[in-house]
């Protein structure tokens, strides 16, 4: 059997992959600054409201998006950048014992819904991640909230897709202004530090 045969090493210039690595992520986030600044500070308006009405936030997403919902609620949870008390935050990819529970009982699509049909409240906000605003499992989660008369904070990319379509004005969509999955989670994540940093702020104060 023929071995596989290895690209040269000398064809790839890794150090000018990686420049312009970092120069695409940087030149989206200036581009999209004055596009998203406007949903970022209304989604953490909506987040401040529901945790002083002494509700939750609850969020959800696959894959790199899941890792996304863990990293917000775990910053909410335990801290940002400042000393202060934890806010309700919880992220529903977690529970692999439920994940799979409703999985196999029922499909996939319904492992964040379930959840948040039997966790939410009307004034808990529900933090929806999905880069291509298609997740099923997402837009499911999304009807939920409707059902249980939740807000709805969502980060999408490519337009919005679906998600987009299931959002009323009362609702927040914090769409990337990108097609590629990498640039946009890039941007996400940003986000997510824009609104711990506004909810901070909000609650304790400016520094």
């Amino acid at each position: 059997m023929k071995a596989a045969t290895r690209p040269s090493e000398e064809n790839v210039d890794l150090p000018a992959r990686i420049r312009r690595q970092f120069n695409d992520s940087a030149q989206l986030k200036l581009k999209a600054v004055d596009e998203l600044t406007g949903p970022i500070a209304r989604a953490t308006e909506i987040m401040v409201r529901c945790l002083l009405a002494n509700g939750k936030i609850l969020a959800c997403g696959n894959g790199g998006s899941a890792a996304d919902s863990q990293h917000f609620s775990a910053e909410l949870l335990n801290r940002f950048e400042r000393e202060r008390p934890g806010l309700a935050a919880m992220a529903l990819s977690t529970d692999t014992s439920t994940l799979t529970a409703i999985a196999n009982d029922y499909d996939y699509e319904q492992v964040f819904s379930k959840q948040v049909s039997a966790l939410g409240q009307a004034d808990d906000v529900l933090l929806a991640i999905s880069t291509s605003g298609n997740s099923k499992n997402v837009v499911r989660a999304i009807a939920a909230a409707k059902e249980r008369e939740m807000r709805v904070v969502a980060l999408t990319g490519r337009g919005g897709g679906e998600i987009a379509k299931l959002l009323g004005t009362e609702d927040v969509n914090i769409c990337v202004p990108h097609s590629q999955t990498t640039r946009i989670q890039e941007v996400h994540l940003l986000t997510l530090h824009c609104l711990c940093d506004g909810i901070d702020s909000m609650l304790l104060g400016a520094e």
